[in-house]
């Protein structure tokens, strides 16, 4: 009777710690809402998917451009960061696979046989075929954690996968109109040279024919010359390099590529002031940070359950000929069946500690996933900014070129048609100034482009 009673108290333990604990080792994770910040975004998680938004078109609706579009492709083939991606998602699907069979039973077969002999006789042969079956009940959810845990690792996988897509689209697109915009400044300093160079000859001319240019203004202006012709050599270097980075993006060895004759992106116009979380919601590096919240709680949750008692059926049974001590032929089939509980009483504080760790590393991945919506707010709040400026300073500099353009015009005019009207020092000022406001009018309208570019990819683009 005091053994049944003993049973009974063990047993009433067990379903106490288990009525204690669903509260947490058995509960799902969900997105939490304990700030403003991540109940918007559970709130737009809800919410239906706009095919129709910018960051949710394919990326063929976005880049037209056939040139781009093929090496896009190429990369998407090709790409080593993006296979490696792909890779991890495959490792990620067969833990996942491997977590669900936890639940089976296991079965070992484990045969083995000897031989014996005493003074001489004939060897004694004995052999064993036995086999084990262990399953583990579980009663605490150790392995249904762990199950989720692996669902969870496998969505966060998926998504870093679809952000290193986001991230190779965007950097081909972008490494391509930078090249375009190198070669833009390099048609443009080349022909630039060449002008100069004839104002430098013009300089001369004016000096031998005592029209009041001196040896100052001729040194001058071969100066600027040579300060272009420097110029020149720097943005090869800047067009090699970027050529290189192509190559590399697109896995092949280094290349000249061949990119379109103008920094022109053409997307649908940007008229919006702000994104609303629906859209940021569908950026896979936030969809990532909160599978790694997932993750960490159902961490938590498995710790949790490592101080609750593990319950595990083991089944025996084979054929064999050694019978304790003797030895049958022919053998005889045995089994035998058993159950055990195991309850941690000490553990040495290794429970508790990974207890204490799993928290503080769920916080982290809290922390972490909120830093990452209010990151994806401020990049997506950049290239809209940088969109805007960007067009309406490229206006502003399309009239200051065409000013700069009459000004050298009528400098040079001035210089080799009047006589005292004006100086050597204000052609070079016009001629300078005008190289500049084209330059930066090309950096302006990549600058542009690539704000389309930043702001596809801060909207989850890439599908």
């Amino acid at each position: 009777m005091k053994a049944i009673r003993i049973v009974r108290a063990a047993l009433a333990m067990v379903v106490l710690a288990a009525s204690m604990s669903s509260c947490h080792i058995y509960k799902k994770y969900e997105t939490p809402t304990s700030t403003a910040l991540t109940k918007a975004y559970a709130e737009a998680r809800q919410a239906e998917v706009d095919s129709a938004a910018f960051g949710n078109l394919l990326w063929e609706d976005v880049f037209t451009d056939p040139l781009l579009a093929d090496l896009i492709e190429r990369a998407l083939q090709n790409n080593a960061n993006l296979q490696n991606a792909m890779l991890n998602v495959d490792v990620a699907r067969a833990q996942l696979r491997g977590a669900r069979l936890s639940y089976l039973p296991s079965l070992a077969l484990a045969p083995n046989g000897s031989g014996s002999s005493m003074a001489g006789s004939d060897l004694s042969w004995s052999y064993t075929l036995p086999a084990q079956l262990s399953w583990e009940v579980d009663i605490f959810g150790k392995l249904l954690n762990s199950n989720r845990g692996a669902k969870a690792a496998l969505l966060q996988s998926e998504a870093y996968a679809q952000a290193a897509r986001s991230q190779i689209i965007s950097a081909v697109a972008s490494t391509y109109y930078s090249i375009a915009a190198v070669r833009a400044q390099l048609d443009l300093s080349r022909t630039t040279s060449e002008l100069w160079k004839e104002t430098v000859q013009t300089m001369r001319d004016l000096k031998e024919g005592g029209r009041g240019v001196t040896e100052a203004a001729v040194v001058q202006s071969a100066a600027n010359y040579y300060s272009i012709l420097g110029s020149i050599t720097d943005l090869e270097s800047s067009l090699d390099k970027l050529n290189n980075t192509m190559s590399l993006l697109l896995d092949t060895l280094p290349q000249e590529w061949t990119v379109t004759n103008r920094v022109d992106l053409s997307v649908p116009e940007i008229l919006r002031a702000g994104v609303p979380m629906v859209e940021l919601a569908c950026r896979p590096d936030v969809q990532a940070a909160e599978q790694s919240l997932a993750a960490a709680y159902y961490a938590t949750n498995s710790a949790r359950a490592a101080f609750y008692p593990g319950l595990t059926i083991t089944a025996n049974g084979g054929f064999t000929n050694l019978l304790g001590s003797m030895v049958k032929n022919p053998g005889e089939w045995f089994y035998n069946l058993a159950g055990s509980l195991v309850a941690p009483l000490f553990s040495r504080g290794q429970n508790i500690a990974r207890l204490q760790a799993s928290k503080a590393q769920q916080q982290q991945a809290m922390n972490n996933f909120e830093y990452s919506l209010m990151s994806a707010a401020a990049e997506v709040s950049d290239a809209l900014t940088v969109y805007e400026k960007s067009k309406e300073k490229s206006g502003y500099l399309k009239e200051q070129v065409a000013n700069l353009e009459k000004s050298v015009e009528y400098t040079r005019d001035l210089l080799i048609y009047s006589t005292g009207s004006t100086s050597y020092l204000e052609v070079i000022t016009a001629q300078q100034g005008l190289l500049q406001a084209q330059i930066s009018q090309i950096n302006t309208e990549l600058a542009r482009a690539n704000a389309v570019i930043n702001l596809y990819q801060a909207l989850g683009g890439g599908r």
